[in-house]
């Protein structure tokens, strides 16, 4: 086997393990939407409350993501991302003993840990690549958000049969088998690694960039809102449309897988038409979707000549099923096209952007759940979600348009439909 071919194999030996380190690290930052639900019935906790649990996880996998992308730029993706999951093991298991809502939210802090992972892959899985090749490697990479429909699927299987106690044991016991396979199939290379004369202070000049904090908008939306909806959907479709846990979860799969295990064509379509030209339509498709699924269930009365007559304005199950299956796979496209941006713009100090893009991205996963149960507490209205997420995303439609659809194309020469970005 020739040299070349040995770092061949080692690469994709790289990003197989770290797509199945991550998914599996994505499937117990998800954890808390389905066990969430018995835990709020038990305990009698508002929506609001409920918000806050399943979205505490995601608080500390976002505060992390800026030191670990440091630290993986520094001394390397397999040894950091090893670290990580070992540090989560205990956590996992000792949710099952917590009986009070303050033990929840502890838990859910250090457990939210394994949510950092993102950023120690997405650079020690792209690093290995070719600029050509990293969309595409980071794409396959982030399929690992699929772990969000994974849970989705086991989880409330579990429940029903042994509840939702057993569920975190079994978590921990598949992260325990996940590192001990992950150390044995992953390599080192040190030429990787930043120069240990780089200071943070240096590392940290990327933060006075614009560039990198409109990335941040465009990720809060592609993987803050995915987060965010992949959390909260379970429990709309019971409370919305009456589902049980379990058809509830498999109906919520229909946005969270694709939104997971597409971003591999993502990162491809990225490599092929660029990372603006994709993300712009990403975001016109996120802004139709959003737009039709923000509007609430309604009884139109009219009054008519022979008496009042009412209608039924609102989604059926299937209608708004089918529109957060566009959605999923819409977001699963942008998150690999914003990453794809940072390859290109900052290929030597991949690990800090992406920590930064990602921090941003997973503080939107942790804010929004928070906002959606504030929103139904104040207004009655569920959808109020869909429409805080419409507005977010009509804030990057405006930003994008004016700093690259118009940079562009200037004065009398700009064109500013979706179509004309793929000429």
């Amino acid at each position: 086997m020739t040299g070349s071919a040995a770092y061949t194999r080692k690469a994709w030996s790289v990003v197989i393990m770290s797509t199945l380190a991550f998914t599996v690290c994505f499937m117990v930052w998800m954890m808390f939407a389905v066990i969430g639900i018995p835990i709020k019935q038990t305990l009698g906790l508002n929506e609001t409350q409920f918000g806050l649990l399943v979205a505490m996880p995601v608080l500390t996998g976002s505060l992390i993501r800026l030191p670990l992308g440091m630290l993986t730029d520094r001394y390397g993706g397999r040894i950091v991302f090893t670290i990580l999951m070992a540090s989560t093991i205990v956590p996992i298991w000792m949710i099952s003993y917590g009986t009070q809502f303050w033990h929840y939210l502890v838990m859910g802090l250090f457990v939210g840990i394994a949510g950092g992972s993102f950023t120690v892959g997405i650079a020690y899985s792209a690093r290995w690549f070719p600029r050509k090749q990293q969309g595409t490697a980071m794409g396959i990479f982030g399929a690992g958000n699929s772990g969000a429909a994974v849970t989705k699927l086991v989880a409330p299987a579990l429940v029903v049969a042994y509840g939702w106690q057993f569920v975190p044991q079994v978590f921990a016991a598949v992260m325990l088998g996940t590192v001990i396979l992950f150390w044995f199939f992953t390599y080192d290379d040190p030429s990787h690694n930043v120069s240990k004369n780089v200071s943070v202070k240096e590392q940290l000049q990327a933060l006075k960039d614009p560039k990198v904090w409109k990335y941040c908008q465009y990720y809060s939306i592609v993987f803050g809102g995915y987060v965010a909806l992949s959390l909260w959907m379970t429990k709309y479709y019971i409370t919305e449309y009456g589902f049980d846990i379990k058809d509830a979860a498999f109906l919520a799969v229909c946005f969270s897988l694709p939104g997971g295990v597409l971003r591999a064509m993502g990162g491809w379509m990225s490599d092929k038409w660029s990372a603006h030209s994709v993300t712009w339509w990403v975001m016109w498709v996120s802004w139709i979707c959003l737009f039709i699924l923000s509007y609430p269930q309604t009884e139109l009365t009219i009054k008519t000549v022979t008496g009042p007559q009412t209608f039924h304005i609102g989604l059926n199950v299937w209608v708004f099923t089918g529109l957060m299956f566009v959605m999923g796979v819409a977001w699963a496209v942008g998150k690999a096209s914003v990453f794809k941006y940072i390859s290109d713009d900052y290929p030597h100090n991949i690990g800090v952007i992406s920590g930064i893009v990602g921090l941003a991205g997973g503080l939107g996963g942790f804010v929004l759940p928070i906002l959606f149960g504030a929103l139904v507490d104040l207004t009655g209205i569920r959808s109020s979600a869909f429409m805080l997420m419409y507005g977010i995303v009509w804030v990057s439609l405006i930003w994008m348009y004016w700093t690259e659809v118009r940079k562009a194309h200037p004065m009398g020469q700009h064109r500013n439909h979706p179509a004309d970005i793929l000429e």
